[in-house]
């Protein structure tokens, strides 16, 4: 059997990247699959590959930085299922710049999708899980949430952040039946690396022991054990996955 069977997940960011790898992922596992993210089109063909797997699968074009329509997807999806089983806050973007130049608007953009982002969308979700007595919530940082990096201080801010909800969500939300892990992330081979040069590519490639970049579907395989009853006793954990890169 599936192990995620019959579980009613909504994934933000699920249109590229990481996100819709997770999608396909929980899809493979059986889920049922709430595809989320801000372009309609991306979304169509992340429900259709995720049909194909053979499961159900709904989507809705939502900004997590919008409350009223992160408010309305979760009023449509209890609706329709009547119940939600597992969000996987996944969305965020990066405007990078070193401390003295990065511009007030780089910042805030930042904090508002990867920080408040999450905040809306857990918070959003959080009564109808502790009224079921189960739930998941599992959040993106990032490697540069644990160590920080050159040029990312909005960034590093925010994963660092969602260490500290990932934290105080388990602690809160842990008696009722629920459990909030995170997943930090390496260099992984994402879109979000189109404009970077090759010979930095590479530079990043040796700084990880395993001398690679990590792949969207290692990231989803996490979430998607995270997100199952074998993690059953997984809770308030930030797991690395970076081919070894902070050894």
């Amino acid at each position: 059997m599936n192990r995620l069977t019959g579980k009613i997940s909504i994934i933000t960011g699920a249109a590229q990247g990481i996100g819709l790898a997770t999608a396909c992922k929980f899809a493979q596992e059986g889920a049922t699959v709430v595809v989320c993210d801000i372009r309609q089109g991306q979304v169509d063909e992340a429900v259709a590959q995720c049909k194909a797997l053979g499961v159900e699968a709904v989507g809705f074009v939502m900004d997590v930085t919008q409350r009223a329509m992160v408010d309305a997807v979760v009023a449509q999806v209890l609706e329709r299922f009547g119940r939600i089983d597992v969000l996987v806050n996944n969305a965020g973007i990066t405007q990078d710049a070193r401390l003295q130049k990065m511009t007030l608007e780089q910042f805030d953009k930042v904090i508002d999708v990867n920080l408040r982002g999450v905040f809306h969308c857990a918070q959003a979700v959080a009564d109808t899980m502790t009224a079921q007595g189960s739930g998941v919530i599992l959040n993106a940082s990032s490697v540069v949430g644990i160590y920080g990096n050159f040029g990312q201080t909005n960034y590093a801010a925010s994963k660092f952040g969602v260490i500290g909800f990932t934290k105080t969500w388990s602690r809160e939300l842990g008696p009722k039946g629920v459990r909030v892990n995170a997943v930090a992330p390496g260099f992984i081979s994402t879109p979000i690396l189109n404009t970077i040069p090759e010979k930095v590519i590479q530079e990043m490639e040796h700084r990880v022991p395993l001398r690679r970049l990590g792949k969207p579907e290692e990231i989803a395989s996490v979430y998607a054990f995270l997100a199952s009853d074998e993690a059953s006793y997984i809770n308030g954990a930030v797991i690395e996955v970076s081919g070894g890169m902070s050894v």
